[in-house]
């Protein structure tokens, strides 16, 4: 049996240009032509009550509310025109596993404008010592509304869609696209698509001429969502198994190319009995006596799972932590597709393509940090002695 869960996904209405009521007079001309670079960043920009943003150049202080907005504006290298942060960023973790904040740890001296997931304070912006022109929200309903946010403090609020890899990856364009203008970041969030695009195929071309039977089936369980879980969560269309090709055991029920969490029982990932079995590190969170890694070593339920017996149990980085990060979906797949279809990836070296992805969007090499802050056990298999 399995239960999926899906996130709720915000769908921004369509933007408009800005539309002309009236002509301009000599005067105004003038001034829209000494204008132009600034407002052309901005004009097509909608803000959360549905009025075009107009800017006078481009944004030099913002706020980044909600999942992944931080995320983006550091894939658009504008990091450094952060007025303030949610708590979440000055929060002292044992195990994090955000490479934007891993690779900007300066974050924690910023003043606090609110709460995590998209609970800011006016009171808080309106008393910080550098006013920003505009605020970014992902979901822009959650926490405090992107409209009752935007009354209260007079700042215009600029609702995302975060979007994803896979089925939503247009939305997740449109905001980088949409943060760009507004920061001034155009070329770079060209880059950045561009980027993702290319990784894409690249995995995609890998295994696209092997047979369905060159496809051992695979499992990934401790998949983080809103918290660490055990062996039974996993993740229906889990990207890394999608970029590459490889063959899920649950789409053998639930046939999915979109990601969704879900929890499966023991009496059926025992009936798909996988080869391959890869477990995100995200679980260790769950407690010494809790979690993945702990119930493949201390259960006996698990001990005949052909994975187990052969060898076949991998780590993974975790990457659904504040939403998804996805430099560690790409470096994840890289590492899968190593594992299924060595043949594909010959070139490649998951550690090395890793470093190389976390440079490019956030600016530093981390899988090595990142590593250790899990125990040294991603990308790699994994010793399951009993404890």
């Amino acid at each position: 049996m399995i239960r999926a869960k899906r996130q709720s996904s915000f769908l921004p209405k369509e933007v408009h240009p800005l539309k002309r009521t009236r002509s301009l007079s000599l005067a105004a001309l003038v001034l829209l032509t000494l204008f132009a670079a600034g407002q052309a960043l901005a004009s097509d920009v909608v803000d959360a009550l549905g009025s075009p943003l107009a800017l006078d150049g481009p944004a030099r202080k913002v706020l980044c509310s909600g999942s992944g907005a931080l995320r983006l504006l550091t894939y658009l290298q504008a990091q450094d025109l952060i007025a303030a942060v949610e708590d979440i960023e000055k929060r002292s973790e044992a195990r994090d596993a955000r490479p934007y904040f891993l690779a900007n740890p300066a974050f924690r001296d910023l003043p606090l404008f609110g709460e995590f997931r998209g609970r800011a304070r006016a009171e808080l912006i309106l008393g910080l010592p550098e006013a920003p022109q505009v605020i970014f929200k992902t979901d822009p309903e959650a926490g405090t509304p992107a409209a009752e946010l935007q009354e209260a403090t007079g700042i215009p609020v600029i609702p995302l869609d975060y979007g994803n890899l896979l089925d939503r990856r247009e939305a997740l364009y449109a905001s980088l696209r949409t943060m760009g203008r507004v920061v001034d970041r155009q070329e770079r969030a060209e880059a950045v698509i561009a980027f993702f695009e290319t990784t894409l195929d690249d995995l995609k071309r890998r295994s696209a001429s092997l047979a369905e039977e060159d496809r051992p089936g695979c499992y990934v369980g401790g998949v983080g969502f809103r918290g660490a879980h055990g062996l039974s969560a996993t993740e229906l269309g889990y990207p890394p198994f999608v970029f590459t090709g490889a063959r899920a055991v649950t789409e053998e029920e639930a046939p999915s190319d979109r990601a969704s969490h879900a929890e499966i029982s023991r009496e059926k990932l025992l009936a798909w009995d996988p080869q391959y079995l890869f477990i995100d590190l995200s679980t260790l969170n769950a407690g010494e006596r809790a979690g993945a890694l702990y119930e493949l070593k201390n259960t006996p339920l698990w001990k005949d799972l052909r994975a187990l017996k052969e060898g076949h149990v991998y780590g993974l980085l975790p990457y659904n932590w504040y939403t998804q990060n996805f430099g560690s979906i790409l470096a994840d797949a890289y590492f899968v597709g190593k594992t299924l279809f060595p043949q594909g990836y010959g070139d490649v070296d998951p550690a090395a393509k890793a470093d190389e992805i976390y440079l490019f969007l956030v600016g530093k090499a981390l899988f090595s940090e990142m590593n250790d802050l899990f125990g040294g056990l991603a990308f790699r298999p994994l010793s399951l002695t009993q404890d």
